[in-house]
């Protein structure tokens, strides 16, 4: 990842207006930073979100609150809890999809 030239920059991520983003089940809400090809995401999943979609856009996922689980497209699963992270490069071999029975807050940079 490479990080645009930017100031020094502060995000009050309460007063970024989320934007909805529908799962095949549930919602997602997304604050989002964006600094040419960096995005800088507070996202958060109602509970029985699932993804609609297998995405392969590399990412550094972080939760905060909840329960994540991570599906890759060749079977295996992960299950995400606070604390916990997971790093994935664009386009490699790792395709995923997120999904949370209880919901989710994570913060995302990709």
């Amino acid at each position: 990842m490479q990080y645009p030239a930017m100031p020094f920059t502060v995000t009050d991520w309460s007063k970024v207006t989320p934007t909805e983003h529908k799962g095949e089940t549930g919602v997602a809400l997304w604050r989002t930073f964006e600094a040419g090809a960096l995005r800088v995401r507070l996202v958060e999943y109602s509970p029985g979100y699932l993804a609609d979609h297998w995405c392969d856009r590399g990412h550094v996922l972080f939760v905060l609150e909840g329960e994540l689980t991570t599906e890759l497209r060749d079977g295996r699963r992960f299950v995400l809890t606070p604390g916990m992270s997971y790093q994935v490069s664009d386009h490699g071999d790792a395709a995923h999809r997120s999904s949370t029975a209880t919901g989710a807050k994570l913060f995302i940079v990709d």
